[in-house]
């Protein structure tokens, strides 16, 4: 029997009716399938039962990497490495379909990792259905004018769009988190605010979410030399961060390159 990590925060899923609803959620039949942290592989007989043209397997845990393989065989292609350290636009040939019961400790990681990284001219996924601590997926959906709005949102909401399918309860896994969970379905948006380097977006929220109970004229010259921006995009200054929508972050983060280019 396969004892979980705490150290690399594993909570296996197993409950079979959730299982079946993530794997009902998208077609998979001659799809091409990433499926992050396997764990014991309850999910990854769910997706062979749908025919995938192919799936692929990340697995950090060498344990778990050796029973996965003992069990399918020759069905998966298993990948014993660590997610963070992978170049995911090297998978596969072909965009892959990515499921994920992501370790909690570095979901958030993994996520503006792919992010940031994403050649939208050639995506190399289509779609990412992923569980999160509910907490964090609260984050990730969250509009502005809500206490749960920040950084993350601002990032995940940039390219893509994002749905929450259900909440899960922690007797769904074992071992039971001391947490609820909650499943979100990621799709590719067609059209977004380009930007020569994301990581400018990440530098502007994080100047401005530093103070988010603070008016952000002090982040905003921090950044800017002048009010002209602010004119142009019709910024109140005395605002809090938590006030700006989406489209104020990816227009700053434009106007921001645009002062260094």
């Amino acid at each position: 029997m396969i004892k979980p990590k705490k150290s690399l925060g594993q909570n296996f899923l197993i409950d079979q009716n959730i299982i079946d609803k993530i794997t009902s959620l998208i077609e998979i039949k001659n799809k091409y399938v990433l499926e992050v942290g396997p764990g014991t592989g309850n999910l990854t007989s769910s997706i062979l039962k749908k025919d995938p043209k192919k799936i692929y397997v990340v697995e950090k845990d060498n344990n778990l990497a050796i029973r996965l393989n003992e069990e399918f065989k020759n069905q998966v292609t298993i990948i014993n490495d660590d997610i963070l350290k992978i170049d995911e636009n090297f998978i596969s040939d072909e965009q892959l379909i990515v499921f994920g019961n992501l370790p909690y400790n570095i979901s958030t990681e993994i996520l503006c990792k792919w992010i940031l990284n994403l050649n939208h001219q050639k995506p190399w996924f289509t779609n990412l259905i992923l569980m999160f601590q509910k907490e964090v997926a609260d984050r990730i959906i969250s509009k502005y004018d809500s206490s749960n709005y920040g950084r993350l949102s601002i990032l995940a909401n940039w390219k893509l769009k994002i749905k929450k399918v259900i909440d899960i309860k922690p007797n769904s896994f074992s071992p039971s988190p001391r947490v609820d969970s909650s499943l979100l379905f990621f799709s590719l948006k067609e059209n977004f605010s380009k930007l020569k380097n994301p990581h400018n977006l990440e530098k502007i929220t994080r100047i401005f979410f530093n103070h988010r109970r603070k008016m952000i004229k002090k982040p905003y010259f921090s950044l800017f030399p002048n009010d002209d921006v602010s004119k142009k995009l019709k910024l109140d200054l005395n605002l809090r961060p938590q006030n700006l929508d989406f489209e104020v972050y990816y227009n700053l983060a434009n106007e921001y390159e645009k002062l260094r280019s």
